[in-house]
Order: structure tokens, then C-alpha cells, then sequence
């Protein structure tokens, strides 16, 4: 079992910037694929960006602003988020998976408790 645990959410003006970090526990982190979704009222959850062991891939919604990386020793998986819209407002969910497509929530095993990202106007 992995347990993921989000932070770094917040509250931020159009055009300002958060990173978001998710620590692991359980397995060792090296062992799966990262990423983040997120989920805004009324709408699915959506893949937002995932790296397997480096490099990493985007939604076209997100490219250009943000940047996943991970940190294998710290068990820990981060999310800088760059210029951000009132769009990209949804409470952001970290996951890993083992195997399937990025873009399938149901292809991913564990997930986090979720973190509020508010992007104000």
C-alpha cells in the first residue's frame, strides 16, 4: 500500500504561481509512475501531468506553465504551477500508477487526499 498526502494548495491572484508537493510513504516511491489530476466542480477528473523517471507529460491545458518533477529520495512528487488562470481553480489530486494510460484515472492506483488550488481573477 502507498499512502500520498498533498499540500501546498492555496489561494492565488491570476498570473501568480504554487507549488504543490505530495509525499509518499509505504513502497518506495521509484517504483511507479507520478502524476497529478485535478477536479473541478462539475466536471471529471483530469489528468494534468505525470513522469515516469524523468522528463514528464502535460495536459495542453497546462503546458508551458507547469512543471512536474520528482525527488525518488524524499519520496516526494512536486507540481510548480506557473501563470495560473481562474481555470486552473480544482482541488489537485496526487496518484501513481503502475501501468495504463496517463489519462485514465482508473488506471492508477493510489491517490491522495486532494488539495484546494483557488486561482482568483
Amino acid at each position: 500500500q502507498v499512502q500520498l498526502v498533498e499540500s501546498g494548495g492555496g489561494l492565488v491572484q491570476a498570473g501568480g504561481s504554487l507549488r504543490l508537493s505530495c509525499a509518499a510513504s509505504g513502497r518506495t516511491f521509484s517504483s511507479y509512475t507520478v502524476g497529478w489530476f485535478r477536479q473541478a466542480p462539475g466536471k471529471e477528473r483530469e489528468f494534468v501531468a505525470g513522469v515516469m523517471w524523468n522528463g514528464g507529460s502535460y495536459a495542453d491545458s497546462v503546458k508551458g506553465r507547469f512543471t512536474i518533477s520528482r525527488d525518488n529520495a524524499k519520496n516526494t512528487v512536486y507540481l510548480q504551477m506557473n501563470s495560473l488562470k481562474p481555470e486552473d481553480t480544482a482541488v489537485y489530486y496526487c496518484a501513481t500508477q503502475n501501468s495504463g494510460s496517463y489519462y485514465n484515472p482508473d488506471d492508477w492506483s493510489y491517490w491522495g487526499q486532494g488539495t484546494q488550488v483557488t486561482v482568483s481573477s
